[in-house]
């Protein structure tokens, strides 16, 4: 029976006093304690999903849903609500009601970082494929600083046999928040979807070549994503989580090769148009000074500007994870490709200062560029 609601206790104690109920592991309790709070708030959102949570903690799936679908009643449009139904329908196995509404997270909330990497992971664990992957990308794309981002990826590409990337990512998830390696023995409700992720990847560990040598086997191969491609849109039941004893080195960072041979395309071209456009401002000098640094002025931006999509546009992961990468393991690439960016800035200084320092600069600065990565390629 859930306690009666005392006088002076808002709902939203009933709920703080059952979040460290559940961090104790005293899930009953914790339940009468949301149960208490909802005697005067009986249609409350959060505590509804903070109760639906409980239950998924406590492996009540049916009590959850129950929960889940009370809160998405009272608000359909809550985040909080609509994430943990579809947690309780992927542990009911209720996969195809789960993806729906894991669509709808990823529709409804583009730009929000958490709906975006835990629509993600919702979809992976309910129907597992290149959506999934796109969604999980896009996570990391709009916080390409925290590490749950870069957890979701991981589990995602490794359900996907995307081995590398899935190192990858976890690596960056590791660099970002070296706790991560420790979250799936974590306790309690407030990081309840990372020990979730974290769970996930552990149990795909060994397969994802993620997991030590000493690490136990993984579960059994029903956990495993079907290899026909044609296959990747169905149904998938999610890994049970693994056992404790199973722990996650920090993998060797390292850059893919896609992603090396776009930097150095974008150095080639990016430097090339650089050198050729400096040329032709310094042959127009003959004609006028003041359209040779117009047109100097204005091919400057559309280099500068194609340089910097160009290298966005044919990454196949953030920018951001892919320099501080080079910077960690090959300065001498990394510094071609901040030459690169570079040197059309040099164009611009010569279209508002003129004369012919900034024009030799800009070809210098490029060509520099361009040895590099000519260099770099040799064995």
């Amino acid at each position: 029976m859930p306690a009666p609601l005392e006088p002076d206790t808002t709902p939203e104690e009933h709920r703080q006093r059952a979040l460290l109920l559940a961090d104790l592991g005293r899930y009953d309790e914790a339940a009468d304690e949301i149960a208490a709070g909802l005697t005067a708030e009986p249609h409350e959102v959060t505590l509804l999903a903070t109760l639906a949570r409980i239950h998924l903690i406590a492996d009540q799936p049916a009590e959850a849903l129950a929960a889940a679908d009370r809160a998405a009643t009272a608000d359909p449009q809550a985040l909080s609500a609509l994430v943990v139904r579809a947690m309780a329908l992927v542990d009911s196995r209720r996969y195809a009601d789960a993806a729906r509404i894991a669509a709808e997270i990823l529709r409804d909330w583009p730009d929000d970082p958490y709906a975006q990497r835990t629509g993600a992971a919702l979809l992976s664990e309910s129907r597992n494929g290149q959506e999934a992957l796109n969604a999980a990308w896009n996570g990391v794309r709009v916080a390409p600083t925290e590490a749950e981002a870069h957890l979701v990826l991981a589990v995602v590409a490794a359900r996907l046999r995307l081995f590398d990337l899935a190192q990858r990512a976890y690596g960056e998830a590791l660099e970002l928040d070296s706790t991560i390696g420790d979250a799936g023995r974590a306790t309690g409700i407030v990081r309840f979807e990372r020990r979730r992720w974290a769970r996930a990847i552990e149990d795909l560990a060994e397969e994802a070549s993620l997991s030590s040598p000493q690490a136990p086997p993984p579960p059994p191969a029903s956990s495993e994503v079907p290899d026909s491609p044609a296959a990747l849109d169905e149904p998938v039941p999610p890994a049970p989580p693994a056992p404790p004893s199973v722990s996650l080195p920090r993998p060797v960072l390292d850059i893919s090769e896609e992603s090396t041979q776009a930097v150095r395309e974008t150095v080639g071209y990016g430097a090339g148009g650089v050198v050729i456009a400096a040329v032709v401002a310094a042959a127009m000098t003959l004609i006028s000074a003041g359209i040779s640094r117009v047109w100097a002025g204005l091919i400057g931006v559309l280099v500068f500007g194609a340089v910097v999509f160009w290298f966005r546009g044919r990454l196949p992961e953030p920018a951001g994870v892919v320099l501080r990468r080079l910077r960690a393991g090959d300065r001498l690439l990394a510094g071609a490709v901040y030459l690169t960016f570079a040197a059309p800035l040099f164009l611009l200084g010569y279209a508002v200062v003129g004369g012919p320092v900034p024009l030799v600069a800009g070809m210098v600065t490029a060509a520099v560029a361009e040895l590099v990565v000519l260099l770099h390629r040799r064995p």
